[in-house]
């Protein structure tokens, strides 16, 4: 009588389904009548005007239209969380310059971020991420949130099952990296090449410069206020001459009067870094787009910009890390601009708004 060693015959058996879940899944190449045609992408070509600043796009992942449209597809897919009902669209929203209108995100749970969302345009020229930069790089960028426990919840090893469960995911993927085998480093991937191809520049301060549109006279007032060292004073951090209007350095710009460094509410780049010079400290937004991206700052707590205006002209406060070089008009509360002045200052920042992103297929949500 032959023995049956079930244990070892199960756990055999549990080897090899592992093993097939877990193996390389390749399609089969397809065929003319020259033989097996190699896999091949189409270049994605970004559109920036001439003079922008670099691009940080890694040799290991450059952008194709396949790449481009499955991760479009990914951003606005819900099956990225963890009970299939948040997208990471949800957050970024394109009627709100795709950041989030709401103070403070909540992840499926409910539970409250804290900190308000980013917009996510313009990103291919930036290196780091996050109000506190703690993502180096647009791929981690991509899979932070989806892991979160306070935002989307949801396993890696999970979303890459339910990925090659679904229809459409293993053939979207062989089109974009060549294989049908699903990852999370092609998941980065994907999102990150699609982030990248959101771009703004498309603005009546864009057409004033090149397209002969004129401003109206409140707004190149508040353009000369903007530019003036002596008035509004935002060039130091908010130079156009990047095209960004942004520099994403790590500033302390005066929110909060703490008397030591571990009075902040909120340590920002410190909590990342460890540095004493950088409690308090956060990423420099694009002023771009800023008439659709309220509310405002890291935490949210202005509604509008009139509050933005009224903050930087007689609401600074003293403090750690303080950017006296670029706040120069600090011990006296701020730049101290008249009603009018800042009426003027905030016509020239909704010329920063790019009205056509609404009508551009890349924002849109494929489904």
């Amino acid at each position: 009588m032959v023995s049956f060693n079930y244990k070892a015959v199960a756990a055999s058996l549990i080897s090899l389904l592992l093993i097939s879940l877990a193996c390389t899944r390749d399609k089969t190449l397809p065929i003319d009548d020259n033989g097996p045609v190699e896999h091949t992408t189409t270049p994605f070509e970004l559109d920036i005007p001439d003079n922008a600043p670099p691009t940080y796009i890694p040799a290991d992942n450059p952008m194709t239209e396949e790449g481009v449209n499955l991760g479009q597809r990914l951003f606005f897919d819900p099956l990225l969380s963890g009970d299939n009902t948040m997208a990471c669209a949800t957050c970024h929203k394109l009627e709100d310059g795709t950041s989030d209108s709401r103070r403070f995100s909540f992840g499926i749970d409910g539970t409250k971020s804290r900190r308000n969302a980013m917009p996510l345009f313009n990103l291919a020229f930036q290196k780091e991420f996050f109000w506190d930069g703690r993502a180096v790089g647009l791929e981690m960028l991509a899979l932070l949130p989806i892991e979160d426990h306070t935002e989307m919840k949801e396993s890696l090893p999970h979303l890459l099952w339910e990925l090659s469960q679904d229809p459409v995911y293993p053939d979207l993927f062989w089109e974009a990296f060549g294989t049908d085998t699903i990852t999370g480093d092609y998941v980065a991937k994907a999102i990150a090449q699609y982030l990248r191809a959101l771009t703004s520049f498309n603005s009546k301060f864009d057409s004033s410069l090149y397209h002969g549109v004129f401003l109206e006279d409140d707004e190149l007032n508040g353009y000369m206020l903007f530019n003036s060292l002596t008035d509004a004073d935002c060039i130091h951090c908010h130079n156009e001459g990047n095209k960004l209007f942004g520099d994403g350095k790590y500033r302390n710009n005066g929110l909060t009067a703490a008397a030591t460094i571990h009075d902040f509410p909120d340590a920002g780049r410190g909590e990342v870094t460890g540095n004493p010079e950088d409690y308090g400290t956060f990423k420099t937004p694009s002023l771009r787009n800023v008439e659709l991206t309220a509310p405002y700052m890291h935490d949210g707590r202005f509604a509008t910009l009139e509050e933005v205006l009224d903050h930087y002209s007689e609401g600074l406060h003293v403090g750690p890390n303080i950017n006296r070089a670029e706040l120069e008009f600090v011990d006296q509360g701020g730049v101290q601009l008249t009603q009018d002045e800042k009426d003027d200052v905030i016509a020239f920042l909704k010329t920063l708004t790019d009205h056509t992103i609404k009508d551009n297929p890349l924002f849109q949500n494929p489904f």
